[in-house]
Parts: structure tokens; C-alpha cells; sequence
């Protein structure tokens, strides 16, 4: 038995450093360590992490290729080696080229927890250099990034660090217990020492339950609170005039829109109180130094670009820049110093990437079903789950058991994806090949050795697509998918671990500045000049079905293994309206698709609001369904980005309904 030093790569802003514990060449324990590379750790770590000994070495790890042998789903396979595996992967891919070209090539990548180099090394360049269709990242985050960069472009994100001097603090979207679980104890330790904290959330999360104020607004309606907030901190002379003259442009457009939303008129439309916008804006146009913490629940729905611009303009409204404990925190990621340009400049040169087919994560299911955009020959799903995670669940799963259609899954686990697929290929853990954890929610860049053997005959994401792209022409050498040159060549002589923090600090507008200023307008082809609310009314379906993230999963991982509860979440209200009560055996449909679940009345949703967990798998007791399956796959305002929370549903009793 040993114990080893290494970090977590999870889609987490926290990206822990791990101590873990080896016996006879397996991970049987993890725990967080006190004094690591990057201090906000602590000493502990999520139970879902700790989940990770059943993850690598359980019943459902793949360990070597896999053909499919039986009916797509069926779950039957038979081994096979690496070479045919991937010359069976190459040939299809040449006769999909020729019958219907690259653009019938779908490569379909995420590894949103693999580390720095299974996320961003080789396996996105080799199917850009092939020209296959290029999936943009939109299913999460895309909203609000781009809403960042049309607000504040080049601005770094603020520390959550300077927490500790804030005397206000604002979380709007997130819900750091389940999703940043080291920052809540931060947050609390700084209110207990007196801060105020306001949650903009439409349930009471536990942060929301210790609030000073807890704003539980309509999903899709966070725009309309914003921007009655600006026009208060107008009304009420809460503008900081000489940091708007210095470093804000369109403030009068935009305040004149903001005019429209009286507090009457915005508590009407998010379904709050008066008195609680005027607190909120009286709280943030007073207290200083404020901190807004922006997550991305509010980006979830058909107004997510306008909600997050709008969030976005209240700082630089109210001037709370510029002094430790202030500013906006969103994602850190662009902070970390990994060099993802030194690789593609190594590997292909300056040379302009080919045109290539957009394919929006989103309309996965349409695009397999329907050919909108085109044909699509061969998928290659790796380090994600769509067949669980994507919007119109039933489009999805319609489209992956195309007989036609030649899926590639590449995974730790056999996934519902994975059960739909011809070819499953075994994936690395990060516990297994050397890695470089960074963190969205932390300036910090850890080394990530490997502890363990790899598992089997689990490969890497570059391994993989390395090895189908030399099959079809690429030079073997030059895309060498080795580990340590291309450590070298995205971090050059730096040594880890470090933080990467400018020479003065992080404070936004004192330490650091945007290129230009920051803009409240916008003046781009296929953006709304100023943020906009457009009602999604749907008379026969009033329950908003939302899919807020648990403390057991990661998206879909570890869905498997310690999933949460499945049961329908309802305000206690609505339950009593429809005859139900908790125990009860619900139907929930949105006029095209119906499943059944057990009742839970939860009085911590606000009225018109359900809930069914995210990172579900189709096993969870829905009939072959999660709560996708309601989830439409219209896009958000900005980025293409999803809209999990404009799901629209009905419910109503069993007539056999059980109890207990």
C-alpha cells in the first residue's frame, strides 16, 4: 500500500489536490490534502470523488475494444484487438468520405473532466487537419461565455480568493454546495464575520437558506431582474459616475432600456416581491466592497445570453471594481497558463484551419434524424454521454439506433451511449497517464502523475485519434501523441504547481484591465444590441421542469454508481392542486413524450417550479428516459448555447399511485 500525490480533474471549479492511497496496483481511496498546490482544498474532498475507486475498477469499466455483435442496444459485444479496432474505425470513416464527404464525419468531443492535455492536446486537431464536421462546446457555458466577452472582453475573472474582504456578496445562478463545494465555506465564514450574502436562485439552496435576502425568480426572467435593478441604481443615485465616464460605453442606451422594467412590472414577470428588488438594489448600490458571483443557471433557457449580459452590467453600473472583495467571478479558466496554441503551432503550423460543417451539441438529434445540415455517416462520441445529456432525449436515442449510422464511443464506462454504439473503445482515467489539472474556479495549475497502471488496455484521447487519423494520411511522427512533449510544449520550462496570478494581484481595474472598455450595448451580426425578454408561455404544460446538478454526479459520471434520487421534485402547491402527495406515483408529460415518477412535495421550490436531478441514466426507473426527454433543443439568444430550464410540463396522478 502507498500513498500518492496528484489533483482532480472533475468538471468542478475546484479542482482539488487529491492524496490517494494504491494497493496491489489499484486507486481503493482518495482524501484532500490540507496544505497542496492549491489551498483551496482544505483538506477535503466531495463524496462524489470519493466514488472514484468503484469508477475505475467496477463492473461497468471497459478494459479492451469492443464490436458490437448483437441488435444496436442490446448490450452484446465481442473483444477485439487495437489494430481492428481502429482499422474498422479508419474504414468506415474512408467510405463515409466517399459516399458523402468529411462533413459526414461527426466527431462528437467534450472530456469536459478529463485534464489539460485528454481536453485540449491532440484529439480536436486531428479531425479539424481531416476536415471532419467541427461540434462546438454549447450544451454548457457557452451562453455565458460569450456573454462575458461582449461585456468585459479580456477581463480576467476575479478571485474568489478576495472573498474574504467582501462585505457584500451576490451568488446569482449557482449553487456552490453541489458545484463549487469549497466556496461555500468561504462564503459562510465571510458572513458570519459580517458580511451580507443575496442568492438569485428559484429554489432555497442551502446558501439560499442563510441569506440575508434569497430573490427566487421564474427561470428565464434573471434579465428582467437585472435590468430593474439598473434602472434603481439609477433612480436611487447609486451609479458610480467617474468609473462609468472612464470605463463604460453605451450606459445611456442601455439605462433607457432599463427604464421598461418598474419594480411592479419586473416582480410581476420573476414572481417575486417589490421590497426584494428595491433591498437587492439598495444593498449593492451601498455596501462595498460587493462581490457578484455569476454561475450559469441563468443561462439555461431561451433568454440566457440577455440574463447573463444583464447580470454582467451591474457591477460596472454600481463601480464595485477595484478594491480587494470586489468585482465579478465567473470562470478562471482563461487565467490558467496552458498554451493550447504552442501544440497546434507545433503539430500544423500558422496554416488556416479547412471550412468545416458547425454541428451544435444540441441538436444532436435532429442533425442524426432528420439530416439537418447534412448526412451523418460515422459519430465518434468521446468523454461524454448523449445519449443521456442531450436535449430531445427521444430525437437522440431515435437517431443513435440508426442502423445506418456508425457510432464510435470512447469511455471509461459503458454508458448509455456507449450501449447504442458498434465500436467502444477503452478510455484512461486521469489517474492512470501523466496530466495537468487546471481550475475554473481557481488561479492554480497542478501536476497530475499518474498513480495506477492504466486499466486494461485503455488508451488515451490522443492515442485514439492519433491512431485512426495515421490510418487516414496524417504523418505519425509529427503528431506524436505522447504526454511528455506535449506537457512541454503547452507549458515550456514552467514548474508545477503554480498560481497563475498577475504580479500585483487579480482585483479587476486595479491589477488588471480589459483591452478596451466595457461594453453594455452590442453592435454584432446575430446579437441582440441590448438584452431582451422574450415570454415562453405554454398554457397546457405551467410547470417549468428544471435539472439543477447534485452532489453524486458530474454531468452523467457516476451516474452509474451512486445516482440521486429520481423522484419528481414539487412545490407543495402544485402537488396539492393535482391531488398529489409525496410518495404518490406522478405521469409527466409535455403533450409528446410522458414518463412516471415518485412525488417528492419540496417546499424549497418556488410555485411552478419541478425538479428532476441532472447526470441521470436511462436505467433510473422512466422508461428508458431521464428528464431530457422534456428538454427542448431550441437554442439560448447567444452561442447556440442549451435551454434545459425551458422544459414544459403537466403532471398528474397515477390512477394506481403507491405510497411509502
Amino acid at each position: 500500500m502507498g500513498k500518492q500525490i496528484t489533483a482532480c480533474s472533475l468538471d468542478c471549479p475546484d479542482s482539488c489536490s487529491l492524496e490517494v492511497t494504491v494497493e496491489d496496483g489499484k486507486l481503493i481511496a482518495l482524501d484532500g490534502i490540507a496544505d497542496g498546490p492549491n489551498p483551496s482544498t482544505n483538506g477535503w474532498i466531495c463524496a462524489k470523488v470519493k466514488n472514484t475507486p468503484q469508477l475505475l475498477h467496477g463492473p461497468d469499466r471497459i478494459t479492451a475494444p469492443l464490436r458490437r455483435s448483437g441488435a444496436k442496444g442490446s448490450g452484446e459485444f465481442v473483444e477485439i484487438g487495437w489494430d481492428e479496432a481502429l482499422d474498422l474505425f479508419a474504414a468506415k470513416v474512408i467510405d463515409a468520405v466517399a459516399a458523402h464527404g468529411w462533413e459526414s464525419v461527426v466527431p462528437y468531443l467534450y472530456s469536459s473532466s478529463a485534464g489539460k492535455l485528454g481536453r485540449a492536446g491532440l484529439s480536436p486537431l486531428v479531425w479539424e487537419q481531416l476536415g471532419a464536421a467541427r461540434t462546438d462546446i454549447t450544451i454548457c457555458a457557452a451562453t455565458v461565455g460569450e456573454a462575458w466577452d461582449r461585456t468585459y472582453g479580456s477581463l480576467p475573472s476575479a478571485d474568489p480568493q478576495d472573498l474574504q474582504y467582501s462585505e457584500l456578496i451576490v451568488v446569482w445562478g449557482a449553487n456552490p454546495n453541489v458545484s463549487h463545494p469549497h466556496l461555500g465555506p468561504v462564503i459562510e465564514e465571510r458572513r458570519r464575520a459580517g458580511a451580507k450574502l443575496i442568492v438569485v436562485d428559484p429554489r432555497r439552496t442551502p446558501i439560499a437558506t442563510r441569506a440575508d435576502l434569497h430573490l427566487a425568480v421564474r427561470p428565464g426572467t434573471d434579465g428582467v431582474l437585472a435590468m430593474a435593478i439598473a434602472a434603481l441604481l439609477q433612480r436611487d443615485g447609486h451609479l458610480d459616475k467617474d468609473f462609468i465616464d472612464r470605463w463604460v460605453d453605451g450606459v445611456d442606451e442601455y439605462l433607457a432600456a432599463c427604464q421598461q422594467w418598474t419594480p411592479a412590472r419586473a416582480a410581476e414577470i420573476c414572481g417575486i416581491d417589490v421590497a426584494d428588488i428595491e433591498l437587492f438594489a439598495e444593498m449593492y448600490g451601498t455596501i462595498r466592497p460587493a462581490m457578484l458571483r455569476v454561475g450559469w443557471g441563468q443561462e439555461r433557457n431561451r433568454n440566457g445570453g440577455s440574463a447573463s449580459r444583464a447580470v454582467f452590467a451591474l457591477p460596472a453600473l454600481a463601480g464595485q471594481f477595484g478594491t480587494p472583495g470586489s468585482g465579478v467571478f465567473n470562470s478562471i479558466s482563461g487565467g490558467i497558463g496552458y498554451d493550447g496554441a504552442a501544440i497546434r503551432n507545433a503539430v500544423v503550423g500558422d496554416a488556416a484551419p479547412p471550412v468545416r460543417r458547425p454541428i451544435n451539441m444540441n441538436r444532436l438529434g435532429r442533425i442524426l434524424v432528420a439530416d439537418e445540415g447534412g448526412r451523418v455517416d460515422v459519430l465518434f462520441v468521446q468523454g461524454s454521454n448523449p445519449a443521456a445529456t442531450c436535449p430531445e432525449q427521444a430525437i437522440v436515442l431515435e437517431g443513435l439506433s440508426r442502423e445506418d449510422l456508425f457510432t464510435v464511443v470512447h469511455d471509461l464506462t459503458m454508458t448509455d451511449t456507449a450501449r447504442l454504439a458498434d465500436l467502444v473503445l477503452p478510455a484512461t482515467s486521469i489517474y492512470e497517464v501523466d496530466e495537468i489539472v487546471g481550475s475554473y474556479g481557481s488561479f492554480v495549475i497542478q501536476e497530475a502523475p499518474a498513480v495506477i497502471p492504466r486499466v486494461g488496455e485503455s488508451r488515451t484521447n490522443d492515442e485514439v485519434s492519433v491512431g485512426v487519423g495515421v490510418r487516414l494520411g496524417l504523418d505519425a511522427q509529427q503528431w506524436d501523441p505522447s504526454p511528455q512533449r506535449l506537457r512541454r510544449l503547452a507549458l515550456g520550462d514552467r514548474v508545477l504547481p503554480f498560481r497563475q496570478l498577475p504580479e500585483h494581484g487579480a482585483v479587476q481595474f486595479r491589477d488588471v484591465e480589459p483591452d478596451g472598455k466595457v461594453q453594455l450595448v452590442c453592435h454584432a451580426d446575430g446579437v441582440d444590441d441590448l438584452p431582451e425578454y422574450r415570454p415562453f408561455e405554454a398554457p397546457d404544460f405551467p410547470i417549468t421542469l428544471i435539472t439543477p446538478a447534485t452532489s453524486r454526479t458530474t454531468s452523467s459520471m457516476f451516474g452509474n454508481i451512486a445516482p440521486a434520487s429520481a423522484d419528481l421534485h414539487l412545490h407543495p402547491g402544485d402537488a396539492a392542486a393535482r391531488g398529489l402527495s409525496t410518495g404518490d406515483r406522478a405521469q409527466i408529460t409535455n403533450g409528446r413524450y410522458t414518463i412516471e415518477a415518485i412525488v417528492a412535495v419540496d417546499a424549497t421550490l418556488r410555485p411552478g417550479l419541478a425538479t428532476m436531478p441532472k447526470g441521470m441514466w436511462r436505467g433510473d426507473g422512466h422508461q428508458g428516459f431521464t428528464a431530457n426527454v422534456f428538454a427542448p433543443d431550441h437554442l439560448a439568444d447567444l452561442a447556440g448555447g442549451a435551454t434545459f430550464n425551458d422544459a414544459r410540463v403537466e403532471v398528474s396522478p397515477v390512477l394506481s399511485s403507491v405510497s411509502g
